[in-house]
């Protein structure tokens, strides 16, 4: 099993911003025109704001996939994220009702957000089994240090199907049960059981 590591979201991010060839904030503004109120997303990208790089790295690696990923500076650059308001609470419940599935970036970094929790709950509680928690790591092969709560949910990994050496991505369950994140991410998860 192999976790995303930081400089392939890095990677993302640079490479995402030559091919644009513009300016990062001419890039949210575009995507601030593109999504309107009616919008439905594939994931919710829970994540700290302090992982600005981070996130927009791994955004782009996930619309590569083909998915659509809501990113609130992104999508909503007029929130204002620097206090909890029943405004900014308000965009977000939306946002969450019109995502399929949601995925908590784990960092260094979210530890510390304000908003992270309060998204997981809400998510859980309107959408429960459609979550799951990316490690963003320094190695593909290093250990996971958890929150005991982020232990409740699946994990996205990177993985090769038994007895062939296809790499996919998984949503996996602590070793109880798979999905690929192609079904999960659309909202269509259909577990496996390993064994």
């Amino acid at each position: 099993m192999k976790y995303f590591t930081k400089s392939e979201a890095r990677a993302a991010a640079q490479a995402k911003k030559t091919v644009l060839k513009k300016a990062f904030e001419a890039h949210i503004m575009d995507s601030v025109t593109a999504s309107t109120d009616a919008d439905t997303f594939d994931i919710f990208l829970s994540h700290s704001i302090h992982d600005a790089e981070l996130i927009t790295g791994v955004k782009e690696l996930l619309e590569k996939m083909g998915f659509s990923v809501y990113v609130d500076w992104d999508a909503d650059p007029q929130m204002d994220r620097s206090t909890v308001s029943k405004k900014t609470a308000e965009i977000l419940r939306k946002r969450m009702k019109q995502s399929k599935s949601l995925i908590y970036v784990a960092t260094e970094k979210a530890t510390a957000s304000k908003w992270m929790p309060w998204e997981l709950g809400f998510f859980d509680g309107h959408k429960p089994g459609q979550i799951a928690v990316l490690p963003l790591m320094d190695s593909e092969s290093g250990t996971f240090p958890s929150q005991e709560y982020l232990g409740l949910y699946p994990q996205v990994t990177k993985d090769t199907y038994k007895g062939s050496n296809v790499e996919d991505i998984f949503v996996e369950d602590k070793g109880n049960r798979w999905a690929t994140l192609a079904k999960f991410g659309k909202g269509a998860t259909s577990w496996n059981s390993y064994g």
